[in-house]
């Protein structure tokens, strides 16, 4: 089932974050700061996040876009979807970048709300994950 179909019938977890990227570490190091932020970090790499997405609405999604920034695009659709079924801009999402720039700079302004610029950082990254949740 795709995360769309499952939409209108989940409520948003405000307490979860779901975490993707290839890099286990990178995944690591995310979710410790969203550990920081309160919130319960759900880690998952690209293959597997679309499942994880169809089970639960998570406040928000971190993809970590690697090298290329093209290491979740697979999920990008689904997240739209997602969002457009539920009628609001949930799950929040923030792209990990190797690249400085904003949603609408890398054509994602309908799925992007945030660009965060690697190194991932707690001074970097927590006070977006803030902002996008309403702490």
């Amino acid at each position: 089932m795709k995360p769309a179909d499952r939409a209108g019938g989940l409520p948003t977890d405000f307490s979860k974050v779901l975490v993707v990227g290839k890099s286990s570490i990178n995944r690591v190091v995310v979710s410790k700061i969203v550990e920081k932020s309160g919130l319960k970090p759900i880690s998952e790499s690209p293959d597997t996040a679309g499942k994880a997405l169809s089970g639960h609405v998570p406040c928000a999604v971190i993809l970590d876009g690697g090298a290329d920034n093209k290491d979740c695009d697979g999920l990008v659709s689904g997240i739209d979807a997602l969002r457009r079924a539920s009628g609001k801009a949930l799950p929040s999402v923030i792209l990990l970048s190797s690249r400085t720039g904003t949603p609408e700079s890398f054509g994602l302004s309908s799925v992007i709300d945030a660009v965060v610029a690697k190194p991932i950082t707690p001074e970097r990254l927590q006070p977006v994950i803030d902002r996008l949740i309403g702490r």
